[in-house]
């Protein structure tokens, strides 16, 4: 029998033929001709591992008597006939004996041959059949795993084409199976990073090293409404003798896990926003300090466009007695943007009043006590958010799409609303928007609510405080005179400071400053009840020590209060100035040509602790001498010792015959601070 080889020329004139798989040199194929005598004619090596004989042990021998059972001898002589006769083949599995005595079942596959002369041979292909029945199983298992797996599974070829597509796959990016046979990875895939994708494939291919769990986000043709997430891995394949197959891709979808972790990470940063404003906002007790740090939070936190508008009636601190479908005044306190858009020139400037229809969205927060979102803003909702139609034009401009306005409520008080807009956030407002919006504006509301409260109390104080100080007077003989009372700058309510200028006979003046220690209303008409004692005393002409003795009894007989003063009478015919002290500060001294100082008083306990009597001394006060009586707001601080704010106190005081209005003014400029809890009583004389 005559056998003929192709082989491909290498040398470039004829075609180059694809390499072997290797399936067949696994599965170890052997190939068995027989005369029509049964003689063995063709022996592969194949057939020697399969049956243990070699070709020159095998050739010539008859076939049956090498490799049968005498118990099959006959059967396998029929059923050679047959093969021979009919020309049918015949496939089928029987018993073979092995070179080392062995029975083994072994797969044939037989037919029959005839050569170019008309000679005829049968030929078997035989495998061992545990192999085959193993190799079956496996491709059975793969072509199960493959096709009822939730993962989808692609084959790609070298060049990135896919050969193999899994029903999974179909599902997951919505093309059919066969759509996907010869296209090449980009063509299918729903990533706008695609080439990435297809880089690390090629890496895959070429380095053998598996990319695992790459995730991706993208629209599937499946459902291209809806953003979803994927984790892919890749994989390189090769035959036994290390050929480069191509390459596999396995495709999970994960969307659920992504809008999970979405969902965990949006809580976190809500939890960590709502953090954020327990530290950042009520840090004053301002209101418009107040509302700017809520818009400051809120945007671009959770929206484009912050306002924050409070009722007129609630800054007054008049309470509604009712909601009602009437229009509202808002007073704008705070307005923020995430960045610059023209959405600004649509809202109230801060500071601005504005009178609200009840069928305007935000009066109806108001009024209802409820937020109110528009999730879509229409043309038709418009009216109803923009103060105007031309600011409705500007918003529209802007982008603006989704609307949401919470009340600002404290202590069941609704005082004004949060008014939340997004132009080029694209997401909609939604449910969990509310509810972060809710619990800003309820932190801020608190805050507000103590700021505006402390802020009508404080005003209310200061008035009180200020119609009980002197009005100034034009004449005081042989003295010219200035005095200042400054609040405290910070977060403490007004203090009972007051300082005095009272007229004495024989042109004699009373210059008086004192400090009630507390704050707020209660201290401040303190101050007035000493004030008017003062006053009485000062008419009986009585001494400066007798003085502090009667107000000692009077302050006695308050509350719980302690009172620190200074009483000073001078006389400008003797130009001598007596000066009692209970507990006060100690005045300065001025003169022109000397450093100035702290006068050196007989110490005494403050009024108010009973029983003490106070001493007066005497100084000398000639022509230009500056006299400087204060109160201790001027010069304390938390962070410096006493004694260095008394030095600075006295350097500012170098140049005695400075304007005394200017003096007040570089004393409190140099002395306070915006930080500063107390407040302050400067009187300033120069002897004439």
């Amino acid at each position: 029998m005559a056998v003929e080889s192709f082989e491909a020329d290498h040398d470039g004139q004829g075609p180059e033929l694809p390499r072997s798989t290797g399936l067949l040199d696994m599965l170890s194929v052997a190939a068995v001709a027989l005369d029509t005598s049964g003689r063995v004619v063709f022996w592969t090596p194949q057939a020697e591992d399969l049956f243990g004989y070699s070709a020159q042990e095998a050739l010539g021998r008859h076939a049956a008597r090498l490799l049968v059972h005498p118990d099959h001898f006959q059967a396998v002589t029929s059923l050679f006939a047959e093969v021979l006769e009919t020309g049918r083949g015949w496939a089928g599995a029987f018993p073979v004996r092995h070179k080392d005595g062995s029975s083994r079942l072994t797969e044939f596959r037989t037919m029959r041959l005839l050569d170019d002369v008309g000679d005829v041979y049968a030929l078997g292909i035989a495998a061992d059949h545990s192999l085959l029945q193993r190799v079956e199983t496996d491709l059975a298992l793969c072509e199960q795993l493959i096709n009822q797996s939730p993962i989808g599974l692609a084959l790609l070829d070298p060049e990135l084409r896919f050969r193999l597509v899994n029903p999974a796959l179909e599902r997951i990016d919505g093309i059919p199976a066969e759509d996907h046979i010869g296209r090449h990875l980009r063509e299918t895939l729903p990533f706008s990073d695609v080439g990435t994708v297809e880089a690390a494939l090629r890496q895959v291919l070429t380095t053998g090293t598996p990319l695992l769990d790459q995730f991706h986000v993208g629209h599937s043709a499946a459902d291209p409404d809806r953003e979803r997430a994927w984790s892919l891995s890749f994989y390189r394949l090769q035959d036994p003798g290390g050929r480069v197959l191509g390459a596999a891709a396995s495709v999970v979808d994960v969307t659920e896990r992504h809008s999970a972790a979405g969902e965990a990470d949006r809580a976190r940063r809500r939890l960590a926003l709502i953090a954020e404003a327990s530290t950042r906002v009520g840090t004053t007790l301002d209101v418009e300090q107040t509302a700017s740090e809520l818009a400051e939070i809120a945007a671009p936190a959770l929206a484009d466009v912050v306002a924050v508008d409070i009722l007129d009636s609630a800054l007054a601190c008049r309470r509604m007695t009712r909601p009602d479908n009437g229009p509202e005044q808002f007073r704008a306190l705070a307005l923020k943007a995430a960045q610059p858009t023209v959405a600004v020139r649509a809202a109230d400037p801060p500071g601005d009043l504005a009178t609200y229809d009840g069928d305007r969205l935000v009066t109806l927060c108001v009024h209802t006590g409820r937020p109110v979102l528009v999730r879509h803003v229409g043309p038709r909702d418009l009216p109803r958010i923009a103060r105007d139609t031309q600011a409705g034009a500007l918003l529209a401009r802007a982008g603006f799409h989704s609307y949401l306005a919470v009340p600002l409520i404290a202590h069941g008080e609704v005082l004004g609303a949060l008014d939340l807009k997004r132009t080029d956030n694209p997401a909609p407002f939604d449910e969990d928007d509310v509810v972060l919006a809710a619990e800003l504006a309820g932190r801020a509301a608190v805050a507000i609510d103590n700021a505006r409260w402390f802020q009508s109390v404080r005003n209310t104080a200061l008035t009180l405080q200020r119609s009980l100080l002197p009005e100034h007077s034009t004449h005081h003989p042989g003295l010219e005179v200035a005095s200042r009372y400054q609040p405290a700058q910070a977060t403490s309510e007004v203090g009972g400071d007051w300082y005095d200028v009272l007229p004495l006979d024989d042109d004699k003046t009373a210059l008086v400053v004192g400090d009630v220690m507390g704050n707020g209303i209660d201290a401040a008409a303190t101050m007035g009840r000493l004030r008017t004692a003062t006053c009485a005393y000062a008419d009986l002409d009585l001494a400066p020590a007798e003085v502090l003795e009667h107000l000692d009894r009077v302050t006695c007989g308050l509350e719980h209060y302690i009172v620190t003063c200074l009483y000073t009478v001078y006389d400008p015919h003797t130009r001598r100035c007596s000066i009692a002290n209970a507990g006060h500060m100690p005045p300065a001294l001025a003169r022109p040509g000397e450093p100035p100082a702290l006068l050196d008083l007989p110490t005494a306990a403050p009024l108010g602790v009973g029983g003490i009597g106070f001493g007066a001394s005497t100084v000398e006060l000639r022509p230009g001498d500056l006299l400087v009586l204060y109160t201790d707001g001027l010069v304390e601080t938390r962070h410096h010792p006493i004694d260095d704010r008394l030095n600075v106190l006295l350097g500012f005081l170098d140049e005695p015959a400075r304007p005394l209005e200017e003096t007040c003014d570089v004393l409190l400029h140099g002395l306070r601070h915006p930080d500063d809890h107390d407040d302050v009583a400067l009187l300033v004389a120069r002897a004439l």
